[in-house]
C-alpha cells in the first residue's frame, strides 16, 4: 500500500493592487473620454451623477468662464468645466504622481485653456485676482480641515455672479456660511457626499 502523500500547505493569498479605476467626462468637447483614478489615499473622484447634477445647474457651456480647480485630483471637475468651453481653467493638485496623469491628459487632449500646477491649492487662491473668476471648484479630502480656508480664499476671486462649488461629508448652512460671504445657491447629497453651488451673500 503506497503511502498518503503529504498535503502541501496552502499558500497564503497573494493580495494584488487593483487596477486603476476610471471616470469618464460626461459632456462637451471630449465627452466619453476616460480618466484614470489611481489607488492612491484620499483620491476620491467627484460621481459621474453627481457632476452630471452640477452641469446642469450650471449651464452647459461655460464659454468664456475662467475657473479654478484647488483640489484638482483625477481633474474630472476642472476638465468637465474645460470640455464645456471654458476659457481658463487652472488646475491644482498636491501629488505629483496625479500633477504627471494630468498633465499627460491635458497634451494628449490639446486643452491649451488648462493650466496644471502641482502645489496647495488654498495657498494658489490667496495669489489670485480678485474679482477674476467665475468658478471655484473645491473637493478638498474629507476631515482635512480645509474646507473653511478654502471657502474663505474662495470667496474674494469671484466675480459679481462667481460661483463656488463645494463637496464635503456634511451639509453646510447659510449660518455657517455667513463667515465666508457666501450663501447657498442649490445643494444636494449623493450617499455620503454632501455638494453645495454657492454664490455671494446678499448684501445687507
Amino acid at each position: 500500500m503506497k503511502p498518503t502523500p503529504a498535503k502541501k500547505a496552502a499558500k497564503p493569498p497573494v493580495h494584488r493592487a487593483s487596477p486603476p479605476g476610471e471616470v469618464r467626462i460626461i459632456g462637451g468637447l471630449w465627452k466619453r473620454t476616460k480618466l484614470p483614478v489611481a489607488s492612491l489615499p484620499g483620491l476620491r473622484p467627484t460621481p459621474d451623477r453627481v457632476r452630471e447634477t452640477l452641469f446642469n445647474w450650471l449651464g452647459q457651456d461655460l464659454g468664456g468662464w475662467h475657473c479654478v480647480d484647488a483640489f484638482a485630483g483625477t481633474g474630472a471637475l476642472g476638465l468637465e468645466a474645460a470640455s464645456r468651453g471654458a476659457a481658463t481653467v487652472q488646475m491644482v493638485e498636491q501629488s505629483g504622481e496625479q500633477v504627471a496623469r494630468l498633465q499627460q491628459l491635458q497634451t494628449r487632449l490639446e486643452a491649451t485653456g488648462v493650466t496644471v500646477l502641482r502645489g496647495d491649492g488654498v495657498a494658489l487662491m490667496r495669489r489670485l485676482p480678485p474679482g477674476s473668476i467665475d468658478l471655484v471648484l473645491l473637493d478638498p479630502p474629507f476631515g482635512a480641515g480645509l474646507e473653511a480656508p478654502a471657502l474663505q480664499a474662495a470667496t474674494p476671486l469671484l466675480r459679481e455672479d462667481g460661483l463656488v462649488y463645494l463637496e464635503s461629508d456634511h451639509a453646510w448652512t447659510d449660518d455657517a456660511l455667513q463667515a465666508h460671504s457666501l450663501q447657498i445657491h442649490r445643494a444636494g447629497k449623493a450617499g455620503m457626499v454632501h455638494f453645495h453651488l454657492l454664490k455671494k451673500a446678499a448684501k445687507a
